[in-house]
């Protein structure tokens, strides 16, 4: 009877419903002792002391935090960064503090945090000087979190276009000139994703699909390395599904466009039926050289008789220039 009160009490002192009927049997038991663990856990997480607050100079929490980013210790050091901001929300710190704690962020491959602060910052503060950083800062964040080819490209859309508002909008800053060069990497990797998209429907005989994913490459990523292969793919594409003129055509772009490249070569070979390239297999096992590299054979006798046509004197034979059959003279 005293167990069944204490435990009633139990349930009255957390604010819980006391049960009706209260079975003290061994299920009964393994019940009660897993509510008396989540009580027990409940207290000890409400008995934990807040961090107290005190307040400290803008200038002495500012280095602070800078000494434990450059200590590579990138957590606290946004934690006090953000404490800049909270005990200084007026200072001209704080407004570096926001910046430097994206920094920390990125430092620290926290890159989903870093994007959300730095997009706090360009909102919050969208005249000031470091906007342009702030943007290079983000298209950072989501390029290198850029996967291969055979993933989801996603990343790699936001961070052309994050480069692309930073071009647009800060053409002259010390920060475009790299974007310009993600831009176009950017652009490769796309179009490397639809190369492999469309290599697979090729694979697998599915020609107009693959067409399209071709001419994608070719109409929309025209300075990319990809676009010799796509001109080749189509050209193999439209001879597979019998639209020869289309692929005479496609060929003779691609040899119009890049003419000494192998894709020219591999596609003029297809259009024309005729094999213009020599591979290894074509050599005969007995030619060890090609007719360009024969060696130089030099005719000791013929050399003999010009000197002595001009009345000069001949050299003399060596033995390595006598016959090995030769023993005597």
């Amino acid at each position: 009877m005293a167990a069944r009160q204490s435990i009633s009490l139990a349930f009255m002192s957390f604010g819980l419903h006391v049960p009706r009927k209260i079975s003290l049997s061994g299920n009964g038991w393994r019940g009660l002792l897993a509510i008396f663990m989540i009580m027990a856990l409940v207290s000890a997480c409400e008995g934990k002391k807040k961090k107290e607050y005190v307040e400290r100079p803008v200038e002495k929490l500012y280095n602070e935090a800078l000494d434990k980013m450059q200590a590579r210790q990138y957590g606290p050091a946004t934690e006090t960064f953000d404490e800049v901001e909270r005990q200084h929300p007026y200072s001209v710190w704080a407004t570096k503090a926001q910046l430097m704690a994206a920094y920390a962020y990125y430092l620290g491959n926290r890159y989903d945090d870093a994007i959300l602060a730095l997009d706090r910052f360009i909102q919050l503060h969208p005249s000031n000087r470091d906007v342009a950083y702030a943007m290079y800062l983000k298209g950072l964040s989501f390029y290198e979190q850029i996967s291969d080819v055979a993933r989801d490209q996603k990343i790699t859309e936001l961070a052309l276009n994050t480069f692309k508002e930073l071009v647009g909008r800060f053409p002259k800053s010390k920060y475009a000139r790299d974007a310009k060069v993600k831009i176009d990497l950017a652009y490769d990797h796309l179009a490397g994703k639809e190369m492999e998209i469309g290599r697979y429907y090729h694979t697998q005989r599915q020609y107009l699909a693959a067409i399209n994913r071709f001419r994608n490459v070719v109409e929309n990523y025209q300075t990319t390395t990809h676009v010799p292969e796509a001109l080749h793919r189509l050209t193999e594409a439209y001879l597979s599904i019998g639209i020869t003129d289309e692929a005479r055509k496609t060929a003779a772009v691609l040899g119009h466009n890049f003419p000494t490249s192998e894709w020219y070569i591999d596609s003029y070979e297809i259009v024309e039926d005729k094999k213009i390239r020599i591979t290894k297999e074509d050599v005969p096992w007995w030619k060890l050289w090609g007719d360009d590299k024969k060696p130089a054979i030099t005719n000791v006798n013929a050399n003999k008789s010009q000197v002595a046509k001009k009345g000069g004197k001949a050299a003399s034979t060596s033995k390595e220039d006598a016959p090995w059959w030769k023993i005597w003279k």
